[in-house]
């Protein structure tokens, strides 16, 4: 099925649910009756004395509609506070689902606190930024004690008080300290705990999911297999080593105060992609989202036929609705991040292995809904200290082409009849550079917009924010990525003392021109003269003559891998940031090689590279201890920004009095 584009998006229908007669005052003091939740929508439905008439009927139906959407708000936000279940109902006024009969699933995990939980979490946040994300990840660190299960929105009070019950009942015999036995293999490095200890915490899961068929009618299978911690989940295996490392670092011996933990999650998106929204987005069609920072949209992988480049079709977890959305205003989110935390129980705070004393065992029912904090200033300060003392590669996209805005015509749109340059709109560049071969060369060889020219500055401003330090600079003989680094440079205060080196080596793909041929690139006196500091006596790996036309796949792959080992060589070996301004190919073609990554495949290859936006970067660090190279995360935040689509005053309607 052919993807539509956003204009012929515009005439989709909408989903539209119960609208704006939602009453959220339905909310306004959930505990001030006699009876609870329960109770009421029991009474409800069992009454005896059901009305006979029309109207009765009517007012019975909506209070019994208003009582199960008073229950289902309550349910979806944790039975924290009225005000949160009444914004949640607020927010779903047109959720088309609102009405749907459908239940919460619930789980019980076992949650380290205190000091373990703060050395867990800085596993977490280096083995992601050492090795990649792994499905460990997707979740916070925990021992699951029970499988997903659906309860009744009124009956969610009924499993609070079976966590209570199961809590008192184990309290005595819970162990003041858990061993944790390190275990690894070729897919899955965790925390065993021993038999002792884990024999009365399946004792616990087991009475929960008793209390919890009794007092809330649900069927919970407790966890029967080996408890275990999970670290690190399907990853690849040339990472297993540094994951062990960086388990090894972990004290299983640290105080920690175990916490029993129960979380809901919405079943109907389960199996879907989560992300996170970065940016405020206001719909430009009635089939778009409205999207708000921090919101997070479920979005289904095999579902998404009718989205075109660069957009997606989601639902917001806020709202409920469904549409559109921008994919670059967005980030891949942890499934974990949209769960619910409902009630927890605090077992005993366990001393360390060494000086544990038994019978301090004092349990109770906790308040406290908030995760605890992660340790960001260290974080931030190890990263930095990385950063300084490691050899670097940054590997960076060019700005937005004249060409990406104003299509393939752009240069008959900016030409006069003479042949000469001029601005037909804001976003042509003010002038063009001299070539001996005329402005026609520019058509395969478009420069920076300036848009591009504005992204590139604003790139090169938070480096210099960021205190990196740069030892060499590296382009593509691109126009486009030539103006990206000398503005860079200029913005790093570096225009000057630091030589442009040009490396044909690092072009896209070949395969890719639409010339079908070598673009005829400016030459370095060219750039010279433009005002372009080029080092005329750098040597490059691949002279331009070397670019073929007919390039395939294998041979693009092999002369990056080639040219950028000559990159590297070719700087000295001091800690610093080596500069690559490229294509977006290039961030991935220049930093497998470096990784020790085998090429991606070519389809695969294709898809990503359509993702990756102006300006987009890629950053890898030498860990020369273990004579390799890592991906890391980059000095510069990334940069994103919507459409500003064409204006013709003409077309405007004239106000009154017009002539």
């Amino acid at each position: 099925m052919a993807k539509k584009s956003r204009k012929q998006h515009q005439c989709c229908p909408v989903t539209q649910g119960r609208g704006s007669h939602v009453d959220t005052r339905t909310l306004e003091s959930p505990y001030s009756e006699e009876r609870s939740d329960a109770d009421s929508a029991a009474a409800l439905i069992a009454d005896p004395c059901l009305p006979s008439g029309p109207l009765q009927i009517l007012i019975h139906r909506e209070k019994l509609i208003r009582n199960i959407l008073r229950l289902k708000a309550l349910a979806a936000t944790g039975r924290r506070t009225a005000e949160e279940a009444a914004e949640w109902l607020r927010c779903h006024g047109n959720d088309p689902s609102l009405d749907d009969p459908i239940p919460q699933e619930y789980a019980l995990f076992l949650c380290p606190t205190g000091p373990l939980l703060e050395r867990l979490q800085e596993f977490w946040r280096e083995s992601r930024r050492q090795c990649a994300k792994n499905r460990a990840h997707e979740v916070f660190p925990h021992v699951t004690l029970c499988d997903f299960f659906t309860c009744e929105d009124q009956k969610v009070e009924c499993l609070y008080e079976a966590l209570k019950r199961a809590g008192d009942r184990t309290l005595r015999s819970f162990p003041t300290w858990v061993p944790l036995a390190l275990h690894s293999s070729i897919s899955y490095l965790g925390f065993f705990i021993n038999d002792g200890p884990a024999d009365v915490i399946r004792e616990f899961a087991m009475v929960f999911a008793t209390e919890a068929s009794v007092l809330a009618d649900c069927s919970v299978k407790a966890c029967t297999k080996q408890l275990h911690l999970t670290l690190a989940h399907k990853f690849y295996p040339h990472h297993q080593r540094t994951l062990e490392e960086l388990a090894r670092a972990i004290p299983p011996s640290h105080s920690c105060q175990w916490t029993a933990a129960l979380y809901s999650r919405d079943m109907r998106f389960v199996h879907y992609q989560t992300l996170k929204v970065l940016f405020q987005y206001k719909p430009q069609n009635v089939d778009e989202l409205m999207l708000s920072p921090g919101d997070y949209i479920f979005v289904d992988p095999t579902q998404q036929e009718e989205a075109s480049e660069g957009w997606a079709i989601g639902t917001s977890q806020r709202t409920g609705c469904r549409g559109f959305l921008p994919e670059n205003y967005t980030e891949r989110a942890c499934e974990s991040d949209t769960w619910v935390k409902h009630r927890t129980y605090t077992f005993s705070l366990a001393m360390d292995g060494n000086s544990r004393k038994d019978g301090d065992a004092n349990g109770r029912l906790s308040g406290d809904f908030h995760s605890s904090p992660a340790p960001r200033g260290v974080s931030s300060a190890l990263a930095l200290q990385a950063m300084i003392s490691r050899r670097s590669v940054l590997v960076v996209r060019h700005g937005e082409r004249v060409d990406q805005i104003f299509g393939k015509s752009w240069l008959q749109q900016c030409t006069t009849a003479d042949g000469k340059y001029h601005r037909p709109d804001l976003n042509f560049p003010r002038s063009l550079p001299r070539r001996s071969s005329g402005i026609k060369d520019f058509e395969n060889d478009p420069p920076l917009s300036s848009c591009g020219i504005f992204q590139s500055r604003l790139a090169g401003g938070a480096l210099m924010d960021s205190g990196v330090r740069l030892t060499a600079v590296f382009t593509s003989p691109a126009l486009r990525c030539v103006q990206t680094a000398k503005h860079i440079l200029e913005e790093l205060k570096l225009e000057k003392k630091m030589k442009i080196r040009v490396e044909p080596g690092i072009f896209e793909w070949m395969k890719w021109e639409a010339s079908k041929s070598t673009p005829a690139f400016m030459t370095r006196q060219e750039l010279k003269e433009a005002s372009f500091n080029v080092d005329p006596d750098y040597r490059p790996a691949f002279p331009l003559c070397s670019l073929l036309p007919a390039e395939s796949y294998e041979e693009y792959v092999n002369r990056c891998a080639v040219s950028v080992h000559q990159i590297l060589s070719a700087c000295p070996q001091d800690a610093g940031i080596i500069l690559i301004v490229s294509h977006g190919s290039a961030l991935d073609s220049c930093t497998r090689p470096l990784l020790g990554l085998p090429p991606r495949d070519c389809g695969d290859f294709a898809q990503l590279v359509r993702k990756i936006p102006s300006l987009g970067m890629c950053f890898c660090e030498e860990n020369k201890a273990e004579g390799k190279w890592e991906l890391a995360t980059p000095p510069v935040k990334t940069l994103t920004h919507g459409a500003n689509s064409a204006f013709d005053w003409r077309n405007w309607i004239p106000g009154p009095g017009a002539q």
